[in-house]
């Protein structure tokens, strides 16, 4: 537990040493948000303001639904992973001893824009499939959904890398990943789990407080502003982690594949911790 806890720790400072040589990097997440939103309100209010959501309440999805369900998935799916391609490019140039710019993250992120649009048509008709199959399934299907979704996960994981340093297309980026993570496959995916674990504790720790102070606030009788300005601080400090936090994951997968594809992490990794993420052992092979 310890030997993670530790592990755990070594792979966020190095993720962070980068960040820091490289605090461009925050943009591609806010980018990425910021077009997710955009894309939000422009097919749901629309739907709201025309009863969109009494209409499918009474009657439940139509065909036309569901293809509009589908579109809503595929722009989401290709807004974030033209971003992520963008943000593990960058980092990836860092890594390899380059001084990367924006430019040279969007830059890379362009030029693959046809194979990041069709892995993200690939992802969003998973993505689909198996949220119809839970909805409408048992609890076995959707234990079975769920399992199948966690193999996606995985064999996925170095993708977006993939389209970035190799350039190939989302099927052989798909078996390329594959192929990596058999070599190096064990216990767990320690370093982005672990990295998402210690973001999602600094968040609940946010909330924590914040709630406390508005418990404290009321029983003291304070006005309404104050209240206001404690929930505008708690979001923006959330916001805030989550913005890191998406991006150290962006740097460590891009850690990860420099490792699987050569064997070596970079300078600011330290490569047991690299290594350590991806426990080789003998007794599991999910693939």
């Amino acid at each position: 537990m310890f030997d993670s806890i530790g592990n755990s720790w070594s792979l966020i400072k190095s993720s962070a040493k980068i960040l820091d040589a490289d605090r461009e990097l925050l943009i591609f997440p806010i980018l990425s948000s910021v077009a997710v939103l955009l894309l939000t309100a422009v097919f749901f209010v629309p739907m709201l303001l025309v009863g969109y959501f009494g209409r499918v309440a009474n009657q439940g999805l139509q065909v036309v639904d569901y293809l509009i369900l589908f579109l809503f998935y595929l722009i989401q799916y290709l807004l974030i992973f033209f971003s992520n391609t963008a943000l593990v490019g960058a980092a990836m140039i860092r890594i390899r001893g380059g001084d990367p710019t924006i430019r040279d993250g969007l830059k890379i992120a362009t030029d693959r824009f046809t194979n990041i649009f069709l892995y993200a048509l690939i992802a969003s008709t998973v993505g689909m499939l198996l949220s119809l199959i839970k909805e409408r399934g048992n609890v076995l299907s959707k234990i079975v959904v769920s399992l199948i979704g966690f193999v996606w996960n995985v064999a996925s994981f170095l993708v977006v890398p993939i389209l970035a340093v190799e350039d190939v297309g989302p099927v052989e980026a798909i078996k390329r990943s594959v192929g990596y993570l058999k070599k190096t496959w064990g216990e767990q995916l320690v370093g982005s789990f672990s990295i998402g674990l210690v973001f999602n504790f600094l968040i609940l720790l946010v909330m924590g407080a914040g709630a406390l102070l508005i418990v404290l606030l009321a029983n003291s009788g304070a006005q309404a502003w104050t209240f206001v300005s404690v929930f505008v601080v708690a979001v923006i400090f959330i916001l805030g982690i989550s913005l890191i936090n998406s991006t150290l994951t962006g740097i460590y997968t891009a850690a990860v594949y420099q490792y699987a594809a050569t064997g070596e992490a970079g300078s600011f990794f330290e490569l047991d911790a690299v290594q350590n993420a991806f426990r080789p052992t003998a007794r599991r092979n999910i693939f």
